[in-house]
């Protein structure tokens, strides 16, 4: 049954994370806003954010040592302004959603602030031990839900944005339920549809983390940058019969030690912080010892720490391992690196936009520049709601000077386009996440590039047409986005924090502080408008704006 009318907004929000409801907030003050939230609201990776928010609220911090972290972490390649932006900015932004209600741990009547890898001070925030973003999430869901402008369209998948006369002014939303695909018009849009982590075997994110914004962002026009930089969480619960669970740093922050199958502390070998080296450091130290003892996994050991301490400050990791028959105040627990978030994404300015005019990004969808080469633990949860914030105040500053655009004909065609469907959707995603993990991940090198980089190009028939349902798209989606990782890493070379080469481990060769920015090739269909056809084209240093390797990329 075809929808008669769909709603109206002046702005869409897609993704309902922390960055996401921020944005929100301050787009309802000056207009009707719809939020798209593609499966289930209480899905999104901020929700299993573990470890805590990171911010200079403590009286041994203040944000110039914040600052200082953040960009050693980052190996040299954040951009300064941005995490200026985002240490200065970010007591506010705490300190506002305490008043909304957020409730973090404390001890002795203050904040009980904890320490993780390549923090100088104790600055992580923390709410029930280990549910920090669960905890964000239902504070700031229970603040847009108080305003009336805010309208929530949960299981609407989201399958393109629209482009009209150079700028982005609406989606196409695909409803899961009924199967129909329709189209939001909007004066502006904020993506904050998190990462991508999907696109590998073994991920700490949530299923749904298959880099849907990233993909129809880089289909619209928009920019990419850093898509080399995957970051690899060292601990994540390593059994055959589980998916990878987070075991959180502040585990390590506490205490814990990483243990090889000798029952050897072997971190002091590899960085002289140990266990606290920044986690680049410590997910490839992990590699390292599983090829150097010949196993699938390292041992994680809190047991030192105290049962009641253990139980009491990380309760949903304790009750998550004992179901799969593990008890952490007793045994060991096996673990291995997984992939965990994207410090690439769409590049936005520090108010969150993009290069497409009336788009905007926040959170881990987007490039903002705040995490470089490398992320500091526990920064995203506040890099949502920094700029979060940013990108819907820069929203309603670009849709005041717009209006809600006549999107008939983009109706029309989309009506007449003929949908298809992979022939064995669930085997293809399975290819392309062996691939990119044996192939683009933790330690990478030309040869295997090259081979990640031409199988990705071999299937790219198959993902060039429209697609009806959610699982094809979300495929389309994975395959578009590994392929600007593997592309972006092998044009990558040297090897910088997240990102290191085999064949070239040197960090600082020539040119090393430029970053790879993928775009598409415009073509003129008819005489109406320009569509894109979905092909990387260039590879380019944004200081010099030249052009770098050429590669075929993905239709």
């Amino acid at each position: 049954m075809r929808r008669s009318t769909p709603p109206q907004a002046d702005f869409l929000v897609i993704g309902s994370g922390v960055a996401g409801l921020r944005a929100a907030l301050d787009l309802s003050r000056e207009g009707r806003v719809i939020m798209l939230t593609k499966g289930h609201p209480l899905q999104s990776a901020s929700i299993f954010a573990q470890g805590g928010v990171a911010v200079a609220l403590s009286e041994e911090d203040d944000v110039a040592i914040h600052l200082t972290d953040t960009v050693r972490a980052g190996h040299g390649l954040c951009r300064r302004e941005a995490v200026r932006v985002l240490v200065e900015e970010g007591p506010d932004r705490i300190q506002e959603l305490i008043r909304w209600g957020a409730k973090f741990d404390k001890a002795g009547g203050k904040f009980a602030f904890a320490r993780e890898a390549a923090h100088s001070r104790s600055r992580i925030l923390r709410a029930r031990g280990d549910a920090t973003g669960n905890e964000m999430v239902r504070v700031l869901m229970a603040q847009a839900h108080r305003q009336k402008r805010i309208h929530r369209m949960d299981f609407h998948f989201t399958v393109d944005l629209v482009v009209e006369d150079g700028r982005c002014c609406g989606a196409v939303v695909l409803d899961e339920h009924s199967g129909e695909q329709f189209i939001l018009p909007a004066k502006a849009v904020v993506l904050s549809t998190g990462g991508a982590g999907q696109i590998y075997a073994r991920t700490t994110n949530p299923p749904n983390a298959t880099g849907d914004g990233m993909a129809m962002a880089f289909r619209a026009g928009a920019l990419l940058q850093d898509m080399e930089f995957v970051q690899f969480h060292p601990t994540a619960l390593f059994l055959p019969s589980s998916p990878p669970f987070l075991l959180s740093e502040a585990m390590r922050g506490e205490g814990g030690q990483l243990r090889n199958h000798k029952g050897e502390a072997f971190m002091q070998r590899y960085h002289p912080l140990g266990a606290m080296a920044p986690r680049d450091i410590v997910a490839r130290a992990i590699w390292a010892e599983m090829a150097a003892t010949k196993s699938r996994h390292v041992y994680l050991d809190v047991t030192h720490l105290g049962a009641d301490f253990v139980k009491r400050r990380f309760p949903t990791i304790y009750s998550t391992c004992l179901r799969y028959d593990i008890d952490i105040t007793e045994e060991w627990i096996p673990v291995s690196p997984s992939a965990h978030y994207m410090m690439g994404g769409v590049w936005t300015d520090l108010n969150g936009a993009t290069t497409l005019p009336g788009l905007f990004a926040a959170g881990e969808v987007a490039c903002s520049g705040v995490h470089g080469a490398n992320r500091l633990a526990s920064n995203s949860l506040l890099e949502g709601l920094v700029f979060g914030m940013r990108a819907g105040v820069a929203a309603v500053a670009w849709a005041a000077r717009q209006k809600l655009p006549d999107l008939s004909g983009q109706v029309a065609a989309l009506r007449q386009t003929l949908k298809h469907r992979l022939d064995d959707t669930e085997k293809m995603r399975n290819s392309l996440r062996r691939t990119m993990w044996g192939q683009v991940g933790i330690i990478r090198s030309r040869e295997s590039l090259v081979r990640a980089t031409a199988q990705l190009s071999r299937w790219e028939h198959m993902i060039s047409k429209s697609f009806a349902g959610r699982a094809d798209l979300e495929v389309k989606n994975m395959v578009q986005v590994a392929h600007c990782v593997a592309e972006a890493a092998l044009w990558r070379e040297n090897s910088v924090g997240a990102h290191f080469r085999s064949d070239i481990p040197e960090s600082k060769r020539p040119g090393w502080k430029q970053h790879s920015q993928l775009s598409v090739k415009k073509s003129v269909i008819g005489q109406e408008r320009q569509k894109h056809s979905g092909q990387v084209v260039a590879l380019q240093s944004p200081k010099t704006q030249s052009r770098g390797r050429l590669r075929q990329g993905l239709a």
